[in-house]
């Protein structure tokens, strides 16, 4: 099967998809099909050779690692060689085109919020994971517990608020302590502050205004960090995450030995019978097909409580979807062929 995983793009989480597609692409490599990794923002400005041949070419080794750093997104785009306006790079779609499928190893912004995947759709290429519907919904924080505030799943109070330099004192002042900042439509928790006091609260909200001001204010729920897989419409063992130092933010996401990370999680049966069900009731009611992985924060009761769900995420050395598939036998290259053929399935290839 030719494949071509697409990785990069113009998001903040534009290494960590590198790295994605990376690990990804060698294990489709390794199954026998003819695999093109490829930045979708920079494209083949670097290759001059017949689209065919493309899949031929190794693999790119660079990108394997992630630096400690989110990228420096106007660096990536003065580093293009074209002026176009388009988020897809030189001959990426016609490469996309001669795919059986394209594998999305795409993270965050324009990639993961349904744009790529609506394009695909109109022009017929096939490709992994959830639809444009649901993605877009999942990609925002404030929708996403809308659309499930209203189920048997619990989630901290929040509120969506756009912070401007004018309102900074006035959110300081009246914003519940402690609390969360979070961008609306990020992931890697690039940009998430956890504020104790009001000093915190303000220097989060400042730094909010320089990735555009969009933001989620939540109560802080103190608890135990689990996270679960769904694959094919059934949940993994959840798995536990303990940071060293701080919170699971980008550095302790993605620097090996950061963070422990035990699967299956170290919980009576019972709250792990809670998890999965919350985890499967919003991958449900949100439309989510072929996999995801939802966060939860538990309680000292055993309850948990619902942050955000992921429809693509990350498959990178340090990822937790791949431990998850691990703790019930399923292999690193096993878990990319069966995202390929579901997602082949629910599109009728």
């Amino acid at each position: 099967m030719k494949i071509v995983v697409l990785a990069g793009g113009l998001s903040p989480e534009r290494n960590v998809s590198l790295s994605s597609g990376t690990m990804i692409a060698h294990a489709l490599q390794s199954l026998g099909h003819q695999t093109a990794l490829v930045d979708m923002y920079i494209g083949l400005e670097d290759y001059d050779g017949p689209l065919d041949a493309f899949f031929q070419r190794p693999l790119d080794q660079r990108w394997r690692s992630i630096d400690r750093q989110a990228p420096d997104l106007e660096a990536v785009k003065a580093s293009r060689k074209t002026s176009s306006p388009s988020q897809f790079g030189d001959r990426v779609l016609e490469l996309c085109q001669q795919a059986d499928l394209v594998f999305l190893a795409l993270h965050g912004t324009c990639g993961e919020d349904g744009r790529v995947q609506a394009a695909f759709d109109l022009l017929g290429i096939p490709y992994t994971g959830a639809g444009y519907l649901g993605s877009a919904i999942a990609m925002d924080k404030d929708l996403t517990k809308r659309c499930i505030a209203h189920l048997e799943v619990k989630t901290p109070k929040w509120q969506r608020v756009q912070v401007t330099p004018e309102q900074v004192e006035a959110l300081t002042a009246q914003a519940p302590i402690p609390c969360v900042v979070k961008p609306v439509a990020s992931g890697s928790s690039i940009g998430v502050f956890i504020a104790y006091n009001r000093e915190e609260l303000k220097h989060a909200l400042q730094e909010s205004i320089a990735i555009g001001g969009d933001c989620v204010l939540e109560e802080y729920v103190l608890g135990r960090e689990i996270q679960v897989a769904l694959l094919e419409d059934r949940a993994l063992p959840s798995i536990e995450i303990i940071p060293k130092t701080g919170f699971y933010d980008y550095e302790n996401k993605y620097q090996p030995g950061a963070a422990e990370e035990v699967t299956p999680a170290p919980i009576p049966p019972e709250w792990e019978a809670r998890i999965q069900k919350a985890a499967l009731t919003v991958y449900r009611a949100l439309g989510l097909r072929v996999y995801s992985r939802a966060d939860f924060i538990v309680d000292p009761s055993g309850t948990p409580w619902f942050l955000e769900i992921n429809t693509l995420p990350g498959m990178t050395p340090t990822s937790l979807v791949p431990q998850e598939a691990a703790a019930v036998g399923i292999g690193y290259p096993e878990l990319c062929q069966i995202i390929v053929e579901e997602s082949l399935r629910l599109r009728g290839k």
